[in-house]
């Protein structure tokens, strides 16, 4: 009999590695503070983070009835506040809970610090504290999908946000493609190439109060860590997320703002008009919504907010099937994206592209070496002939029991004024 367990046990735990339920790897490093009830749908929650190494606040909109239909899995709407901000902002100056209250959606609208800017800080080299971007995804997102029921894949998720939050909503989306079915950004910041110095004056040093370079170095120095957070950067990463900009011109005479003139909205459409000319470019779908005159004030975040619900939602009737193959860009020097994990080891920072990725194979764009870990696609415990990786032979691997290939690749051997390297790879099965 303990045999017999045992072996049930083990066939659960294989199964659960086989079929995870989410993409999204879960820590146990956010604990519940406090859950208070505001009203019959709205609550505020105290999260304790590690990876903000503080406390933090959000609320939680719940539809209506949400008590009563335990066996519903709703989808989730992140909510992204802008500079100056909080987790407050949505529910005080706007109509939100009115709005959504025959919506079967869930909305989380966490905080994200006066000018944080969605991302983990550099400080200066030393890293730590705070890293707003793992709480968000890898802390808040999973303890949201164990508090509440919802629906845990891709297709249940949308992200949204204006100003700093627009920047996060198309940030988050494009180096987390795999978490978001739609993405939509209200006057955001979407090309930081183009005005460095809004951000980290305006922003970063003001709101924050904290010097030169610490929330992504300098950039005269550190240009990369800024361009791989930078939506306009990244926009390829966007390929089947359901995308969505909005934003005035700043110039006076709008309906929604006493007809006033605002210098940060012309900054702000300017970024989002290189982003939308970028999707363009790339002829990647999306909704541009150009609206004129106004200004960077929440009547017109507001409408955009009733614009954009209703696309989510067919969105989320509907879902769209996840790219494939699908391509990544990245200056992380580790990354996971559609359950394919890669590491690289090299002397420098710099964008890396995994591309034309399928059963069949894929190819790899960068230096150094690396590690790659494929997503669970294959036979499981079968050999594999593997072509690229050699020069002039194949090499044969075996998947691991989970399907998993695991694989090896130096760049090395490169043209000496050649920036990097791409190995194009094939997989064979053996049978």
């Amino acid at each position: 009999m303990g045999r017999f367990i045992l072996k049930c046990i083990t066939l659960l735990f294989l199964l659960a590695l086989l079929y995870p339920i989410s993409t999204v790897k879960a820590e146990s490093s956010v604990k519940l503070v406090s859950d208070t009830p505001l009203n019959e749908r709205l609550h505020e929650i105290v999260l304790s983070s590690s990876a903000l190494g503080k406390e933090t606040s959000l609320r939680v909109l719940l539809p209506s009835g949400y008590d009563e239909h335990p066996d519903v899995k709703y989808p989730v709407l992140y909510l992204l506040h802008g500079c100056c901000g909080d987790y407050k902002a949505w529910t005080a100056r706007t109509d939100i809970e009115k709005f959504t209250e025959n919506m079967p959606l869930v909305i989380v609208m966490p905080d994200a610090g006066k000018g944080a800017s969605y991302s983990d800080w550099y400080n200066n080299g030393a890293y730590g504290t705070p890293q707003w971007e793992k709480y968000h995804i890898n802390e808040l997102i999973p303890w949201i999908e164990q508090y509440y029921h919802l629906n845990t894949t891709r297709e249940g998720r949308a992200v949204a946000g204006l100003s700093m939050g627009g920047f996060g909503s198309m940030s988050y989306a494009a180096r987390h493609p795999d978490l978001f079915a739609a993405a939509a950004s209200f006057s955001g910041v979407l090309d930081t190439n183009l005005d460095p110095d809004f951000l980290d004056k305006t922003i970063f040093q003001n709101q924050e109060k904290v010097p030169p370079g610490t929330v992504w170095g300098e950039r005269i120095s550190h240009e990369i860590i800024w361009r791989t957070h930078n939506p306009w950067d990244l926009a390829e990463n966007l390929a089947g997320v359901d995308l969505s900009i909005y934003t005035g011109n700043g110039e006076a005479g709008g309906p929604l703002d006493g007809g006033v003139e605002s210098p940060v909205e012309k900054k702000v459409f300017n970024m989002s008009a290189s982003l939308h000319n970028r999707l363009e470019e790339l002829d990647l779908p999306h909704v541009w919504e150009s609206y004129g005159n106004g200004s960077h004030t929440w009547g017109y975040w507001q409408r955009d907010l009733h614009e954009t619900l209703p696309r989510f939602m067919e969105k989320f009737r509907n879902p769209s099937s996840r790219p494939v193959p699908f391509s990544y860009k990245t200056a992380e020097n580790s990354f996971t994206v559609y359950g394919w994990q890669v590491k690289f080891q090299r002397e420098d920072m710099e964008f890396a592209r995994l591309s034309q990725v399928s059963k069949q194979g894929f190819s790899i764009t960068g230096s150094g070496a690396a590690t790659i870990t494929t997503a669970p696609w294959f036979k499981p415990n079968t050999r594999y002939k593997i072509y690229g990786m050699k020069k002039y032979s194949a090499k044969i691997i075996t998947s691991d029991r989970q399907g998993r290939l695991h694989l090896n690749v130096d760049f090395s051997n490169k043209k000496p004024k050649e920036k990097n390297r791409t190995i194009s790879i094939t997989f064979v099965p053996l049978r």
